[in-house]
């Protein structure tokens, strides 16, 4: 388990490091989290295989979790489960 970042720079740097070193990467919500639903956007820019956000119960968590649907509705087909990176996790 990698401590979290802080900075963007950090996370795309994290989760290139945890790729060439053969772990799957998980983008994850901070406490004190607000409905900016950007880690979703994140999550799917660097093609994670999960997301940490807790139960659909709060505005903030709702909002992540139905930006990740608005996603796939753009992407159509072209969404992608990247289900063979958390086979090798």
């Amino acid at each position: 388990r990698r401590e979290p970042v802080g900075t963007l720079t950090e996370a795309l740097s994290a989760a290139e490091m945890a790729r060439s070193n053969g772990y799957a990467v998980q983008a994850s919500h901070r406490s004190g989290d607000t409905e900016d639903p950007f880690v979703a956007d994140l999550a799917v820019g660097i093609g994670c295989g999960q997301i940490k956000s807790g139960a659909p119960a709060r505005g903030e968590r709702t909002a992540k979790y139905n930006r990740l649907m608005r996603i796939e509705g753009w992407l159509g087909g072209k969404a992608v489960y990247p289900r063979d990176i958390l086979s090798r996790a």
